[in-house]
């Protein structure tokens, strides 16, 4: 359950409720939206191990932090031992607290080269960079796994006694396989096999959490040691007050569609002091959607943003729209009908919690730059 005091190695937390890296969605603002809510940890977008090593300008963006924001962790993705050991000194050097390796994305550009989800088909090279990380580095390691590439290669315990023995201090397991893509809801199981092969690594539950009920439910039917959120902080980032507050008995809160707008506010105003106008115009029509498609009423709104032609435009819609009558609505997990162990294709426009991208979202990528359109709401 709720821990207040939770330690990677050496380093403590302020507490177990972490949020999970996004691709396409973990940049600056939306952390500094987070923090507000005091996660024990957030990371950053994933990071390619070559492209940090060869200095692509488009890399270093997505490692952005402030200085007064920690703990944050970084997040790298390769299949190559050999420069693990010099991209976790690069990261270590950067400030950041916690080093994570990717073996979850299921993305065919990034599984290709064997890197993501693609490790899971050889865990010992898994163990050999983590490995070859915990060497190079005084900051805590860990790792983010999928269960197995398909449901007849669940690898979630062997992987798990591979990095425990290799060094690193916790390892994340996410309820599905690369296979299944983003399909049906995740299977804990393969979560709580995980802890029962664990010593003396921490285990990190992931995959559908997106609310109160599916938190407890975690740690009760995983005994996971710590939770990772996703999809469900996205347009409802108090989702870590929520919890931290029903854990520790303090009364739920009813969110508002007053203090939605509020929050969207305030983070349109990160979005618009960290980005160019072109770039945060685009943002806020994304942002919108996560903020919005839980709102009875607002439908009108998220159409109007789509079609704005400023910023201004966009900050006077949102202040002026009729707020009180609307209503804030749970977020559930909408569950697809095609074959569990189908082949995600190489256009997965999915988050790593299950759900689909909403149409709204869908509809700009076209708009937003090629990585995006590839990764958008790709929890790696």
């Amino acid at each position: 359950m709720l821990n207040r005091s939770f330690y990677l190695g050496s380093l403590k937390l302020p507490s177990n409720i972490l949020c999970a890296p996004l691709a396409g969605c973990s940049d600056l603002p939306f952390r500094r939206m987070l923090s507000k809510y005091k996660p024990g940890l957030m990371y950053c977008e994933m990071v390619k191990m070559e492209a940090l090593l060869y200095n692509q300008l488009k890399t270093f963006p997505l490692l952005d932090k402030d200085p007064d924001i920690h703990p944050i962790g970084a997040q790298l993705c390769g299949s190559n031992p050999k420069i693990a050991a010099e991209c976790a000194r690069m990261i270590e050097d950067r400030g950041f607290d916690v080093l994570d390796l990717n073996c979850g994305c299921p993305v065919d550009k990034v599984t290709k080269d064997g890197s993501g989800s693609g490790l899971l088909k050889n865990p010992e090279v898994i163990g050999e960079i983590v490995s070859n990380m915990v060497a190079a580095v005084k900051i805590p390691v860990t790792v983010k796994i999928r269960a197995g590439w398909d449901s007849t290669s669940i690898v979630s315990p062997e992987v798990t006694r591979i990095v425990e023995a290799a060094g690193a201090k916790a390892i994340c397991i996410h309820g599905r396989t690369r296979a299944q893509a983003y399909r049906g809801p995740a299977n804990w199981d393969y979560i709580k096999i995980a802890k029962e092969a664990a010593t003396t690594i921490k285990v990190i539950g992931n995959g559908d959490i997106i609310n109160i009920a599916n938190a407890e439910r975690m740690f009760k039917e995983t005994g996971c040691d710590a939770l990772l959120l996703a999809r469900g902080t996205m347009g409802q980032p108090w989702l870590i007050e929520d919890i931290y507050n029903h854990f520790e008995g303090v009364p739920a809160k009813t969110r508002s569609p007053i203090e939605g707008r509020d929050i969207f506010l305030e983070h349109l105003e990160h979005i618009v002091a960290y980005k160019t106008p072109e770039k945060a115009h685009l943002d806020l029509r994304r942002v919108g959607c996560w903020f919005l498609r839980n709102i009875n009423g607002a439908k009108a709104l998220r159409e109007a943003i789509n079609r704005a032609s400023s910023i201004e435009v966009i900050r006077k819609m949102i202040e002026d729209y009729p707020w009180h009558n609307c209503e804030i609505i749970p977020m559930s997990i909408k569950e697809e009908t095609a074959a569990p162990d189908e082949t995600p294709q190489s256009s997965p426009l999915r988050e790593e919690s299950g759900a689909s991208v909403t149409k709204c979202e869908a509809s700009l990528l076209v708009e937003e730059s090629p990585r995006l359109s590839e990764e958008i709401i790709q929890c790696c």
